[in-house]
């Protein structure tokens, strides 16, 4: 059965962090629960719904923003206990407002997450976890990579405490007191972890976790190893999982999955068996969803999904009908309801527009006065820059808690921009001046009215390194813009994978100098993507990177005073190399470099890219090929006299020229990535061969696979 769900939207706070909203336990069965929600203005305000407004039960006053909100309470008891994440600060509250707790942890940082269970308090900061019972400090660990969540499995069915921390490395790491247990590797970055089924399942053992590249999958925590029980990937290309909860939306006695995405989507899987998860419904809101909670809001014995949105709006997406059935008695009262609201809506608006009016005359006035100061007014901006291993191209996401005017993105490195379907903004380029002002890309993204997110796309050529910038600009007065700016790495296309294939032919490059652990991480974190900015504990550490692009992979040890390099693509280790040298040279650090390379792996890169530039090229003939045999169409009335690859052609036009349309320069990417292979290979040989180039393009064209390995042997 499908569900039919109506949207409601309830209130607008301030803009909220991710799980920063909870539902209040019902004070009876099918009674309505009451909202809490905290916002960056630091309010933290609880309200209740009555006839379809919000009723406030409190509101507390504007502070530090609010990072997390939890509730809690003794274990096995109704959890109504309000506790908020406030710098290094957590604040609790009663269900009525009252402030119980002010507790000033022991953390330098803000707390990033934040886990209840009865007595005890799970804190985490960037790199750093804490365990509290009655707010005294029980437990620490320092995390190889950023944390973006925590839990703890329930301590009435396990019987021992077990928390889990989700890590940016593309792990959950299961710990016991201050020491790690083991580590569980995911296929993603996780960003959230949820109990399964509210209550960690049968076992009290199961959680389920979301990726920021989209994925979804539960595992099962045991003593001793992670158990996967199932897992999703993101088919239809949809945003970053944010949050996660378990209610029975469809009435059928058994909970299911409600997930709320980075780009607005809300998802309702149900359970057809235990280990068998189905999209049941999605829906789009045009934000991203910070927090989602099942429960009843608006209506007694009216179930609904409540959603936190980036902005702050609550939004509920509720069972009760939009149109009751039922005698003309209860439609007119229906109507009169409608009317009420809708009265009092146009009241409102009335005097908003009576106020801002009356606020711009006072600014106005106040600019052209002698003591004039300008004020810029301030505002948010959720920006996410990462890179999709489905294309190799990075996905930059720009959400602003008002309407964006225009977004002008300027980068000092070649990029090429892609094709997003979900983008409505109008693109414009301007020409560039790439000699003295380093100037490749200048483009102006122009909104539509109400938008407040944009996604772009962008391609970078390894080996060019630089920046991007992006200017912002909202729909508000007086003008004002907000910079923001994204690396582009050396080895950007490079992504952290747990494992690599040991058999592939691999070159080797190896540094020897007077330089720290530090610096040689540093170098690492400057020439790669997904490298922690802080130096490792321990000695020595081994990273493991695939390239996105052509599959080919990269393994980097390292320690104090030596680090090893090996690769299947001996590009990779020319770009390692001459940024090393670069970095050293800097400051001031005579490098010893050394290098052992391995002529199979040429071979062996040059069998990766081949599939790739012979669907390129034959992509290219087709798309020439169109409008001549669209003309021909036309002239002819009939195409049953072509061939029947012709033919084929004209019937799958649209789809081919939308598939070039959105792989801009593929081609000559494929180009000069052989092009830089052949001339790196010679380069470690201390030959220039770049007038050979010419030649090797020649046979580019035709795309002989034994020929260009011949040329490439023979030069």
């Amino acid at each position: 059965m499908e569900p039919s769900l109506a949207r409601v939207d309830y209130l607008q706070v301030g803009v909220v962090a991710q799980k920063a909203m909870r539902l209040l336990p019902a004070s009876g069965k099918k009674a309505t629960q009451k909202v809490v929600v905290g916002d960056q203005d630091g309010v933290v305000t609880c309200f209740g719904i009555k006839k379809g407004e919000a009723v406030p039960v409190f509101k507390t006053l504007p502070g530090q923003k609010i990072s997390r909100l939890e509730l809690g309470g003794a274990l096995n008891t109704p959890q109504e206990k309000i506790f908020v994440a406030i710098g290094s600060e957590v604040r609790g509250f009663t269900k009525r407002g009252k402030q119980f707790l002010s507790f000033e942890t022991n953390l330098t940082e803000s707390i990033k997450a934040m886990y209840i269970s009865g007595a005890d308090l799970f804190l985490c900061a960037s790199y750093i976890y804490n365990h509290y019972c009655d707010c005294k400090d029980q437990h620490y660990f320092l995390s190889g990579d950023k944390i973006n969540d925590v839990l703890c499995l329930p301590v009435d069915k396990v019987n021992c405490i077990t928390p889990v921390l989700a890590c940016q490395d593309r792990v959950l790491r299961v710990l016991q007191g201050s020491d790690l247990l083991y580590e569980v590797e995911l296929p993603g970055p996780p960003t959230v972890l949820a109990l399964s089924n509210g209550n960690g399942g049968d076992s009290g053992e199961e959680i389920v976790y979301g990726t920021s590249d989209g994925k979804l999958g539960v595992t099962q925590i045991t003593g001793t190893k992670a158990i996967p029980r199932w897992e999703i990937g993101n088919e239809k290309k949809r945003g970053g999982i944010l949050c996660i909860d378990s209610f029975d939306i469809l009435g059928d006695g058994v909970k299911e999955l409600l997930v709320g995405r980075d780009d607005g989507m809300i998802e309702i899987y149900s359970f057809e068996s235990a280990d068998d998860p189905v999209l049941r419904h999605d829906y789009a809101l045009s934000e991203s969803i910070a927090s989602i909670q099942g429960g009843c809001v608006g209506k007694d014995g009216y179930d609904e999904i409540l959603a936190a949105t980036y902005s702050g709006w609550l939004t509920g997406l509720t069972t009760e009908p939009v149109h009751r059935e039922g005698g003309s008695g209860e439609e007119l009262k229906l109507s009169q309801e409608m009317q009420n609201k809708i009265s009092s809506l146009r009241n409102e608006l009335e005097q908003l527009q009576i106020k801002v009016l009356q606020e711009r005359e006072k600014y106005q006035q106040s600019s052209h006065s002698s003591t004039a100061v300008s004020s810029v007014p301030a505002f948010s901006v959720n920006d996410k820059f990462t890179l999709n291993k489905d294309d190799a191209s990075y996905s930059l996401i720009l959400e602003v808690q008002t309407a964006i005017d225009n977004v002008l993105v300027q980068s000092d490195v070649p990029l090429d921009l892609l094709d997003v379907d979900k983008n409505s903004a109008v693109v414009s380029f301007s020409s560039c001046d790439s000699e003295p002002n380093s100037n490749f890309l200048l483009a102006t993204y122009r909104c539509q009215a109400n938008t407040t997110r944009l996604e772009l796309k962008v391609r970078s050529i390894e080996g060019q390194y630089g920046t991007l910038q992006a200017y912002v600009t909202p729909r508000i007065q007086p003008k004002t813009c907000q910079v923001h700016q994204y690396q582009i790495k050396p080895l950007s296309l490079h992504q952290r994978t747990h494992s690599i294939d040991q058999d592939r032919p691999m070159n080797t490059l190896i540094l020897k100098g007077q330089f720290s652990f530090a610096e040689i991480h540093s170098w690492v974190v400057f020439c790669l993507p997904e490298v922690p900015e802080k130096t490792p504990a321990g000695e020595c550490i081994t990273f493991y990177f695939q390239n996105t692009f052509l599959g080919t992979q990269l393994e980097s040890t390292y320690r104090k005073g030596e680090g090893y390099f090996k690769s299947d693509n001996i590009s990779t280790i020319s770009i390692l190399k001459d940024v090393f040298s670069k970095e050293a040279t800097k400051r001031k650090i005579n490098l010893n470099i050394s290098y052992d390379v391995n002529e199979e792996s040429v071979r062996h890169t040059l069998k990766l890219i081949h599939p790739k530039l012979e669907y390129q090229q034959l992509l290219a003939k087709k798309v020439h090929l169109i409008d001549a045999l669209r003309e021909l169409q036309i002239h002819e009335g009939n195409v049953d006299f072509l061939l029947p690859k012709y033919r084929c052609i004209l019937e799958e036009a649209d789809q081919l020229l939308e598939e070039y349309k959105r792989q801009p320069a593929h081609l000559e990417r494929l180009y000069g990535m052989i092009t830089d292979l052949f001339i790196d290979k010679f380069k470690f040989k201390g030959t220039n061969v770049k007038t050979k180039v010419p030649l090797l393009l020649e046979i580019l064209d035709g795309c002989d696979q034994d020929g260009l390995i011949a040329f490439f042997d023979a030069a």
